[in-house]
């Protein structure tokens, strides 16, 4: 059950707008029954939607349109364009970012120097200033332990559909990018505060994020580990956790070249935000879910001194 965005109404089926991405229920589903944002793509922010058939229909919106910056760009961005697949799946296209990084990344590490290697995908505290890698580091991941990458998109695949569904493709792309960004920053700053030049890769922070979601909106969710061990998914988030804390720590050995910070960061990030989107839109997550893959990030490995994968 959900709240409707425009009359707060409970509603056990509610309707997710692919277009501005807002939950509402059978009264407000129509883009022009909640002032959809998607309106300007047909041209008519009053809602009659043009067939082209009809002369008499008004066109006063030629000149919002055209200060717009989507109708600056020499593809079509309206619902029927070749962007419209995103819509409502940007999960698959962060997964799909993920991989073609990975690729990006074999090419310039094959032909390309280490210096040019860094300065693309990877964030350090050596060049914190270079903020284009705030986010290309989150799709980059190591090319010398392929679990990293195999390990993250697992837990995207299986766990992105869901938080997306409930929050609406922006703001789970603003949530992805947003964890991304502070888990790997938060593990630069906390590298630095122990005298150990670092350098990041890696969306676990992201995706430890999304797993925060999913924890608080029902901690009871089941995931099959491996297809076969049932595990509720607030003991594996916890396990994370612990796991995080001793590692930064110290407490337990040392990080095996895993960023646990950034871990840590986007844990706490992802379960704050559940917090607030369970406070205001009482949503839960389905009961069970099959999940193979050995969690966040892969069962990581070791890594070069001071690098981090996350």
């Amino acid at each position: 059950m959900a709240k409707c965005d425009v009359c707060g109404k409970d509603e056990n089926m509610p309707y997710n707008c692919r277009h501005c991405g807002g939950t509402y229920c059978a009264d407000h589903r129509l883009p022009e029954n909640h002032n959809c944002t998607g309106l300007e793509n047909w041209n008519d922010p009053q809602g009659v939607f043009d067939s082209g058939f009809d002369d008499g229909v008004s066109s006063s919106g030629n000149t919002s349109r055209a200060s717009s910056l989507t109708d600056k760009l020499p593809i079509d961005t309206g619902p029927g364009g070749p962007l419209a697949y995103f819509r409502g799946n940007a999960t698959y296209t962060f997964l799909a970012l993920m991989w073609i990084t990975f690729l990006a990344q074999l090419v310039v590490g094959a032909f390309g120097s280490p210096e040019l290697y860094q300065s693309l995908f990877m964030l350090t505290s050596w060049n914190i200033e270079y903020v284009w890698t705030w986010v290309t580091s989150i799709f980059a991941h190591s090319t010398s332990n392929f679990m990293h990458i195999v390990g993250n998109s697992i837990v995207l695949f299986f766990f992105g559909p869901l938080v997306e569904r409930y929050i609406g493709s922006r703001d789970f792309a603003i949530l992805f990018i947003v964890s991304g960004v502070l888990a790997g920053l938060g593990q630069v700053v906390i590298s630095l505060a122990q005298g150990v030049p670092t350098a990041v890769l890696g969306a676990s922070g992201a995706a430890l994020a999304i797993m925060g979601v999913l924890t608080v909106l029902n901690p009871g969710l089941k995931v099959y580990l491996y297809f076969i061990i049932p595990v509720p998914i607030w003991l594996l988030t916890a396990g994370y956790a612990f796991l995080s804390i001793t590692f930064l720590s110290g407490v337990v050995g040392g990080g095996g070249g895993i960023a646990h910070g950034a871990h840590l960061v986007g844990l706490v990030i992802g379960l704050a935000y559940g917090q607030y989107v369970k406070r205001n839109r009482n949503l839960r997550a389905p009961s069970r879910l099959e999940f193979g893959g050995g969690g966040p990030g892969g069962p990581g490995g070791p890594g070069g001194p001071g690098r981090g994968r996350f």
